[in-house]
């Protein structure tokens, strides 16, 4: 792989409203931390634009630089260079304009108030009283308005997060995590609840370790790692980023394996061919005709077409860096 980054955006849904503009860019963004081991560069340079309504995917392995460049997104630490901008404003001047929320990992609730206090105690903040029965019906929390935050379990308390930071209708939200400790079905719910809010409008940007969420819902992911950005582009294009897809299938027990193999190691953009027993599995940007010489010309069965992943992407790309 020569080229590590992909610069082309995939388009929006026909469906989404037309927007413009940029709702989070980050120029030069560098962190160093001084420990005592000496400084520690936890974002090491990244320049980041996010437009409007764009929903994007921020991966990268434990001790990328992730969270750290999150924070400053969010005004919660400053960066020791660079510039960071929401909107065209300063990050903390987003957050009290109510134009940026988040669901974060850290930061705790209070545990003796039941859900609907909190959420009514928030509203209050923002002045968005009349958006509390919106919030609570959106993010399913009806059935737990009653119920005290300590009662409630980690996946519960994650959609209260979540519809704290819906409060103030936020145009961008930053999602860090956010279905940590959801069961299946809440997770399902979340995702619907945001492929809703993405149709609308609202701008975006998620970290999370369930690389399938990204995978189904990023229409770009930027992946990061030791601090910087290692590819960033439509998701669909990242996935094609480690050879393409693989042709698997079973050839004749009586096949001379050999020029076989050679024929189909000939074919055009071929990346890789192996074998194990009679199953042959051919990698390349261009499956059809692998496909075809396999069940025309050499008689194989069993025809298998798996497409990259999203996780393939990320293993290779991080573990190349």
């Amino acid at each position: 792989m020569s080229e590590k980054t992909v610069h082309r955006r995939s388009a929006a849904p026909a469906t989404r409203p037309e927007t413009s503009g940029k709702a989070l860019e980050l120029r030069g963004v560098r962190k160093t931390f001084h420990t005592a081991q000496g400084p520690f560069e936890a974002v090491a340079g990244i320049d980041l634009s996010v437009g409007t309504g764009e929903i994007v995917a921020f991966l990268g392995p434990n001790g990328a630089g992730k969270t750290t460049s999150i924070d400053m997104m969010l005004g919660l630490t400053a960066p020791t260079s660079g510039t960071v901008s929401v909107f065209g404003k300063s990050p903390r001047a987003a957050v009290e304009a109510g134009e940026i929320s988040a669901v974060l990992q850290t930061g705790g609730l209070l545990r003796d108030l039941t859900v609907r206090e909190t959420v009514t105690a928030i509203a209050a903040l923002h002045g968005a009283k009349d958006r509390i029965e919106e919030v609570m019906e959106r993010t399913n929390l009806g059935a737990l308005a009653r119920r005290k935050v300590s009662k409630c379990s980690g996946g519960e308390q994650q959609r209260l997060k979540f519809a704290l930071a819906l409060l103030p209708d936020p145009r961008l939200l930053i999602l860090d995590e956010p279905t940590a400790g959801m069961d299946v079905s809440a997770r399902h719910g979340f995702w619907e609840t945001m492929r809703e809010d993405a149709l609308q409008g609202r701008t975006v940007l998620f970290a999370t370790h369930y690389l399938e969420e990204a995978q189904d819902f990023a229409e770009r992911t930027v992946l990061i790692g030791s601090g910087r950005i290692l590819a960033d582009g439509p998701t669909t294009e990242l996935r094609g980023m480690t050879g393409g897809r693989t042709v698997g299938a079973t050839l004749p027990a009586d096949l001379a394996i050999e020029p076989a193999l050679a024929a189909l190691k000939s074919l055009p953009r071929v990346t890789s061919v192996q074998i194990q027993g009679n199953r042959v599995s051919v990698t390349g940007p261009e499956s059809d005709a692998a496909a075809m010489m396999l069940l025309t010309e050499l008689g194989a069965a069993d025809l298998e077409i798996t497409t990259p992943t999203l996780e393939t992407a990320f293993m290779a790309l991080t573990e190349e860096h």
